[in-house]
């Protein structure tokens, strides 16, 4: 099965906001200040972002666990 490039888009996207608001949350408890926090959080959003969308579809053209749906046993 092959994915579209907008689905690799909207799962980078949803991704990144989760993963963002964990950054954000996590540097505010060690650094203690919010501002900082979210810079932190802006700068990792927009680089993992990238990453990820790159990833992604380079995993899309990797087989390894993927199976043809249209692999049936036995026909009728």
């Amino acid at each position: 099965m092959k994915e579209k490039a907008y689905r690799s888009v909207a799962k980078t996207v949803s991704w990144r906001t989760l993963g963002t608001i964990d950054t954000i949350i996590i540097a505010w408890f060690v650094v203690g200040k919010l501002e900082f926090a979210i810079t932190i959080g802006g700068v990792e959003l927009l680089t993992k972002m990238v990453l990820y969308y790159f990833h992604e579809r380079t995993w899309n053209k990797i087989k390894f666990g993927k199976t043809n749906e249209s692999d049936i046993e036995y026909h009728i």
